[in-house]
């Protein structure tokens, strides 16, 4: 029995253990690339999600509201709060709050559009009110422009996208 080398992560004893379509090195680092970029522009927008929902109740988005309605620690919403800033999406007042600038308002209202037609689908195809936005929550980051245009053929144009 001969041992195959996988690069510095260990050995098979067997060749058919190793995939047999696995992409080339750069393929696959672009690719998980491409991932955690996406992740990352998830977070983002549910931040700005999140402040354009607590400034349209309050007036005011604070950090202190923000970690606990995200579910973080007070130093990880910080952490991304100062992200927003560095992308031009918000703005902050000391001892005030955190406000979006005109492209966190225009980004919140594009994720809060597609969030609404992915609920309005997933209700329309029998997916029930309370699973549909539970699911919409993750579902909205990730479909193509593509993919929302059908479903809202589907809908019948019911739904305005912004």
């Amino acid at each position: 029995m001969s041992l195959i080398k996988t690069g510095g992560r260990g050995v098979v004893d067997d060749p058919s253990d190793l995939p047999a379509d696995m992409p080339e090195e750069p393929t696959q680092a672009e690719r998980f690339g491409k991932a955690r970029s996406a992740r990352s522009t998830v977070v983002q927008e549910d931040y700005v999600e999140l402040i354009a929902d607590l400034m349209a109740a309050h007036g005011e988005a604070r950090a202190t509201d923000i970690a606990k309605r995200m579910g973080v620690t007070h130093p990880t919403a910080l952490k991304c709060i100062t992200r927003l800033k560095r992308e031009g999406l918000v703005t902050s007042r000391p001892y005030r709050g955190i406000f979006l600038t005109e492209a966190g308002q225009e980004l919140a209202q594009r994720v809060r559009a597609r969030h609404r037609l992915m609920v309005e689908f997933l209700i329309a195809i029998g997916v029930p009110e309370e699973s549909a936005e539970a699911d919409a929550e993750g579902m909205e980051h990730h479909a193509s422009e593509a993919t929302l245009a059908a479903f809202s053929r589907f809908l019948g144009g019911r739904h305005q996208r912004n």
